[in-house]
Protein backbone atom coordinates (compact mmCIF):
# COMPACT_ATOMS: atom_id res chain seq x y z
CA UNK A 1 0.00 0.00 0.00
CA UNK A 2 1.44 2.95 -1.05
CA UNK A 3 0.63 6.04 1.67
CA UNK A 4 1.84 8.96 -0.33
CA UNK A 5 1.66 12.69 1.02
CA UNK A 6 3.04 15.36 -1.06
CA UNK A 7 3.52 18.78 0.79
CA UNK A 8 4.31 22.42 -1.65
CA UNK A 9 4.17 25.77 -0.64
CA UNK A 10 2.68 27.95 -3.40
CA UNK A 11 5.18 29.39 -5.94
CA UNK A 12 6.36 32.87 -5.12
CA UNK A 13 3.65 35.75 -4.85
CA UNK A 14 4.01 38.85 -5.85
CA UNK A 15 3.74 39.75 -1.80
CA UNK A 16 7.07 37.50 -1.36
CA UNK A 17 9.07 39.48 -3.85
CA UNK A 18 8.01 42.96 -2.12
CA UNK A 19 9.50 42.01 1.03
CA UNK A 20 5.49 42.05 2.43
CA UNK A 21 3.77 40.10 5.06
CA UNK A 22 1.33 38.57 3.62
CA UNK A 23 -0.68 36.35 6.01
CA UNK A 24 -4.30 35.79 5.31
CA UNK A 25 -4.29 38.26 2.23
CA UNK A 26 -4.37 37.33 -1.33
CA UNK A 27 -2.12 38.31 -4.18
CA UNK A 28 -1.33 36.17 -6.68
CA UNK A 29 1.67 34.59 -8.17
CA UNK A 30 4.43 35.93 -10.29
CA UNK A 31 5.83 35.66 -13.18
CA UNK A 32 8.75 33.20 -11.26
CA UNK A 33 5.88 31.92 -8.61
CA UNK A 34 4.12 30.46 -12.04
CA UNK A 35 7.11 28.76 -13.58
CA UNK A 36 7.93 27.13 -9.92
CA UNK A 37 4.59 25.47 -9.95
CA UNK A 38 4.90 24.58 -13.67
CA UNK A 39 8.47 22.95 -12.38
CA UNK A 40 6.78 21.37 -9.37
CA UNK A 41 4.34 19.29 -11.22
CA UNK A 42 6.85 18.38 -14.14
CA UNK A 43 9.26 17.16 -11.34
CA UNK A 44 6.31 15.13 -9.71
CA UNK A 45 5.37 13.60 -12.84
CA UNK A 46 8.98 12.95 -13.85
CA UNK A 47 8.84 10.73 -10.76
CA UNK A 48 6.25 8.85 -11.39
CA UNK A 49 3.49 9.89 -8.88
CA UNK A 50 -0.19 11.13 -9.92
CA UNK A 51 -2.85 11.74 -6.96
CA UNK A 52 -6.16 10.59 -5.56
CA UNK A 53 -7.18 13.62 -4.00
CA UNK A 54 -5.55 17.46 -3.47
CA UNK A 55 -6.25 20.01 -0.64
CA UNK A 56 -4.98 23.36 -0.50
CA UNK A 57 -5.97 26.80 1.67
CA UNK A 58 -8.58 29.59 0.55
CA UNK A 59 -6.13 31.63 -0.88
CA UNK A 60 -5.36 31.99 -4.80
CA UNK A 61 -1.72 31.62 -4.87
CA UNK A 62 -2.22 28.45 -3.29
CA UNK A 63 -5.17 27.52 -5.47
CA UNK A 64 -3.42 28.37 -8.58
CA UNK A 65 -0.25 26.44 -7.93
CA UNK A 66 -1.85 23.53 -7.53
CA UNK A 67 -3.86 24.19 -10.56
CA UNK A 68 -0.91 24.55 -12.60
CA UNK A 69 1.01 21.42 -10.76
CA UNK A 70 -2.20 19.16 -11.75
CA UNK A 71 -2.22 20.03 -15.64
CA UNK A 72 1.14 19.11 -15.70
CA UNK A 73 0.19 16.06 -13.78
CA UNK A 74 -2.53 15.62 -16.63
CA UNK A 75 -5.02 15.42 -13.29
CA UNK A 76 -6.69 18.88 -14.08
CA UNK A 77 -10.13 17.71 -13.11
CA UNK A 78 -8.46 15.82 -9.61
CA UNK A 79 -10.78 16.15 -6.71
CA UNK A 80 -9.49 19.14 -4.91
CA UNK A 81 -10.58 20.32 -1.14
CA UNK A 82 -10.42 23.63 -0.43
CA UNK A 83 -10.30 24.72 3.54
CA UNK A 84 -9.19 27.85 5.57
CA UNK A 85 -7.94 25.56 7.97
CA UNK A 86 -4.69 25.01 5.40
CA UNK A 87 -4.57 29.49 4.80
CA UNK A 88 -0.87 30.85 6.25
CA UNK A 89 -0.56 32.12 9.22
CA UNK A 90 -2.45 35.81 10.29
CA UNK A 91 -0.11 38.16 10.50
CA UNK A 92 -2.27 40.34 12.11
CA UNK A 93 -1.31 44.13 12.11
CA UNK A 94 1.78 43.16 9.84
CA UNK A 95 -0.22 42.44 7.28
CA UNK A 96 0.66 44.09 3.68
CA UNK A 97 3.57 45.78 5.87
CA UNK A 98 7.37 45.53 4.08
CA UNK A 99 9.66 43.79 6.33
CA UNK A 100 12.19 46.20 6.63
CA UNK A 101 9.39 48.82 7.72
CA UNK A 102 8.37 46.47 10.22
CA UNK A 103 11.60 46.63 11.55
CA UNK A 104 11.84 50.36 11.84
CA UNK A 105 8.31 50.59 13.58
CA UNK A 106 9.00 48.24 16.05
CA UNK A 107 12.72 47.28 16.17
CA UNK A 108 14.44 44.72 14.64
CA UNK A 109 14.68 42.45 18.13
CA UNK A 110 10.81 42.94 18.10
CA UNK A 111 9.98 41.64 14.81
CA UNK A 112 12.41 38.97 14.67
CA UNK A 113 10.84 37.38 17.67
CA UNK A 114 7.26 37.56 15.89
CA UNK A 115 8.82 36.31 12.73
CA UNK A 116 11.04 33.77 14.25
CA UNK A 117 9.23 32.32 18.27
CA UNK A 118 6.81 29.55 18.19
CA UNK A 119 4.16 30.74 20.39
CA UNK A 120 4.55 34.77 20.48
CA UNK A 121 1.98 36.46 18.19
CA UNK A 122 2.49 39.33 16.70
CA UNK A 123 -0.13 42.18 17.52
CA UNK A 124 -3.92 41.28 16.28
CA UNK A 125 -2.39 37.72 14.85
CA UNK A 126 -1.34 34.44 15.41
CA UNK A 127 1.60 32.99 16.59
CA UNK A 128 3.22 29.07 15.24
CA UNK A 129 1.36 27.41 17.81
CA UNK A 130 -2.02 29.05 16.88
CA UNK A 131 -1.39 28.36 13.18
CA UNK A 132 -0.79 24.83 14.26
CA UNK A 133 -3.72 24.47 16.43
CA UNK A 134 -6.28 25.47 13.32
CA UNK A 135 -3.87 23.26 10.88
CA UNK A 136 -3.15 20.21 12.74
CA UNK A 137 -6.86 18.63 14.16
CA UNK A 138 -8.05 19.14 10.01
CA UNK A 139 -5.49 17.25 8.79
CA UNK A 140 -5.98 14.56 11.41
CA UNK A 141 -9.78 14.71 10.75
CA UNK A 142 -9.46 15.02 7.02
CA UNK A 143 -6.15 14.54 5.42
CA UNK A 144 -4.16 12.28 7.46
CA UNK A 145 -6.81 8.98 7.44
CA UNK A 146 -6.54 9.12 3.95
CA UNK A 147 -3.06 8.62 3.30
CA UNK A 148 -3.31 5.79 5.60
CA UNK A 149 -5.89 4.38 3.80
CA UNK A 150 -3.27 3.87 0.89
CA UNK A 151 -4.83 7.34 -1.19
CA UNK A 152 -1.67 9.20 -3.11
CA UNK A 153 -2.61 12.77 -1.35
CA UNK A 154 -1.16 16.65 -2.30
CA UNK A 155 -1.57 19.46 -0.80
CA UNK A 156 -0.61 22.85 -1.89
CA UNK A 157 -0.67 25.48 1.16
CA UNK A 158 1.70 28.35 2.96
CA UNK A 159 5.01 28.39 4.52
CA UNK A 160 3.80 27.97 8.15
CA UNK A 161 0.44 26.22 7.89
CA UNK A 162 3.15 23.67 6.24
CA UNK A 163 5.69 24.23 8.96
CA UNK A 164 2.54 23.19 11.28
CA UNK A 165 2.36 19.87 9.46
CA UNK A 166 5.96 18.91 9.40
CA UNK A 167 6.37 19.99 12.95
CA UNK A 168 3.82 16.59 13.69
CA UNK A 169 5.09 14.75 11.05
CA UNK A 170 8.78 14.68 11.83
CA UNK A 171 8.10 14.91 15.85
CA UNK A 172 9.76 18.41 15.92
CA UNK A 173 9.91 20.98 18.70
CA UNK A 174 8.31 24.52 18.22
CA UNK A 175 11.89 25.79 18.60
CA UNK A 176 12.93 23.22 15.45
CA UNK A 177 10.28 23.88 13.26
CA UNK A 178 10.80 27.92 13.41
CA UNK A 179 14.09 27.33 12.01
CA UNK A 180 12.96 25.31 8.83
CA UNK A 181 12.81 27.21 5.92
CA UNK A 182 10.87 25.66 3.35
CA UNK A 183 11.24 26.75 -0.45
CA UNK A 184 8.42 28.08 -2.79
CA UNK A 185 6.86 25.74 -5.53
CA UNK A 186 9.41 22.99 -4.12
CA UNK A 187 7.53 19.66 -3.39
CA UNK A 188 8.41 17.46 -0.06
CA UNK A 189 7.53 13.63 -0.61
CA UNK A 190 6.71 11.61 2.30
CA UNK A 191 5.70 8.21 2.18
CA UNK A 192 3.99 6.50 5.70
CA UNK A 193 3.65 3.93 7.43
CA UNK A 194 0.46 2.51 8.87
CA UNK A 195 0.63 4.50 11.85
CA UNK A 196 1.61 7.41 10.11
CA UNK A 197 5.11 7.18 10.78
CA UNK A 198 7.75 8.34 8.00
CA UNK A 199 9.30 5.59 6.15
CA UNK A 200 10.78 7.84 3.26
CA UNK A 201 11.29 11.72 2.65
CA UNK A 202 12.79 13.34 -0.59
CA UNK A 203 13.19 17.25 -0.63
CA UNK A 204 13.17 17.93 -3.95
CA UNK A 205 14.71 21.49 -2.92
CA UNK A 206 17.60 19.73 -1.79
Amino acid sequence: MERLLVLVRHGQSEWNLKNLFTGWKDPGLTERGVKEAHAAGKALKELGLSFDIAFTSALSRAQRTLSIMLDELGQGDLETIRDQALNERDYGDLTGLNKDDAREKWGEEQVHVWRRSFDVPPPGGESLKNTAERVLPYFEAEILPRVLKGERVLVSAHGNSLRALIMQLEGLSGEEIVKRELATGSPIIYRLDGAGGIVSKQDLAS
